[in-house]
């Protein structure tokens, strides 16, 4: 008997990130609000890979803004370091999402987060419901 078809479930991704000059303060330690910066590459990358370009949906009136981030500093990066940066959708609203994201050197936990973005028209700054194509691109099926 087949085996029945996988529930999909939320997206992740990951890239990496080389700590420079630029990413750090005096004392050559990445300076805390570059992690915010760090967070928000990896969940651009993630729609990238899903297929979903945010200039094409600038184009549409639609963006996306963070609602509301908490992050926790448990170890200071350095300067030419490499990161693996993370980022997880654990939740799906009608018009927001919200992801678990990591900074991680090899096994060492740098920094961590929960971000809630918002789906907006841009145009008028209010928030509106995910387009299908984006809440589709936030899924993917085990078997992928």
């Amino acid at each position: 008997m087949p085996s029945p078809p996988q529930a999909p479930t939320l997206a992740q991704h990951a890239i990496r990130v080389r700590v420079y000059y630029e990413d750090t303060d005096t004392g050559g330690v990445v300076y805390y609000a570059n992690y915010l910066k760090f967070f928000e590459r990896c969940r651009t990358e993630l729609l990238r890979a899903r297929g979903v370009a945010q200039d094409a949906l600038l184009q549409t009136g639609v963006g996306f803004v963070v609602r509301r981030a908490e992050v926790e500093y448990h170890v200071g990066a350095r300067l030419d370091d490499e990161l693996l940066i993370t980022a997880e959708i654990v939740r799906m609203g009608g018009a927001s999402a919200w992801f678990v994201q990591r900074a991680t050197r090899d096994d060492t936990l740098m920094a961590s987060a929960k971000v809630q973005i918002a789906c907006i028209d841009i145009t008028r700054g209010r928030p509106i419901p995910m387009p299908d194509a984006i809440a589709a691109a936030f899924h993917f099926n085990v078997d992928e």
